[in-house]
């Protein structure tokens, strides 16, 4: 058994039906290898490695990765100890993949803003997140919960909340519950828009999302005069991305 580690989020999934169903949830299209992070005790990986792709794990716990490479012989030469943040990930898998996991709540976030910088080796995602965080993921314009990620995720991918988890599904048990999502990349998801841009003016929009625009990106020094004034009159939240990626395009003539 491996004890669970506050300081890295912990908490390890353990009913086997519920890591059954995010497994199936991958449609296999597009890619021939998974990539798991925060694997722990393997409940999610048993279910990955009784499917047609290639698994591949990275888990920062070395005790973790003690216990994998003690139980699982199917993932000898496939065990990446370390930290996903730090990764080359087109160094390190070279073709398309899947992401999978039961995501360290306190850097879920981050492992999708890294996503969002491998569209074109990441053709889909599923796992699991704090359920606020899920609704985030999947939130649409309007919504109280529609935010940065929402829009960055949906210029590239096409999002689906597919089920709630309880916390006592977990050993330990989290103080909130859990969401599954999915991300299936769009067939057209290469916008011709300059991404750091459109990222920097999203942020910014998100980050005085009680003002106008117009004045939310005022710290940006943007020439803003050639928006069209309604367009600056709207607040960050009554957006959809292709709005954002339309001003963005403007923008940079």
């Amino acid at each position: 058994m491996v004890r669970a580690k506050k300081h890295l989020g912990q908490h390890f999934l353990k009913n086997p039906e519920t890591a059954g169903r995010i497994a199936e949830a991958l449609s296999g299209e597009g890619y021939s290898k998974v990539l798991e992070i925060g694997p722990g005790m393997g409940v999610l990986t048993q279910h990955l490695l009784a499917q047609e792709q290639e698994v591949f794990v990275v888990e920062i716990d070395t005790e973790s990765v003690h216990y994998l490479e003690e139980h699982f012989a199917a993932l000898q030469g496939h065990i990446i100890p370390g930290d996903f943040l730090q990764l080359d990930l087109k160094d390190l898998m070279k073709e398309p993949f899947a992401l999978a996991g039961n995501y360290p709540y306190n850097i879920s976030s981050q492992i999708i803003f890294k996503m969002l910088d491998y569209p074109e080796l990441i053709p889909e995602m599923v796992g699991m997140f704090q359920k606020e965080v899920a609704d985030r993921l999947t939130a649409e314009p309007g919504s109280k919960t529609y935010g940065i990620l929402s829009v960055l995720a949906a210029v590239f991918y096409d999002r689906e909340y597919l089920f709630t988890v309880e916390p006592e599904e977990f050993n330990p048990p989290p103080k909130v519950r859990s969401g599954v999502i999915r991300f299936k990349r769009k067939e057209n998801w290469q916008p011709e828009v300059a991404i750091p841009l459109l990222t920097k003016i999203v942020k910014a929009a998100f980050n005085q999302r009680r003002k106008t625009l117009r004045n939310a990106l005022k710290s940006l020094n943007l020439p803003l005069e050639g928006i069209a004034p309604e367009t600056l009159q709207k607040r960050a939240e009554q957006l959809t991305w292709q709005e954002f990626v339309a001003l963005t395009q403007k923008l940079t003539g």
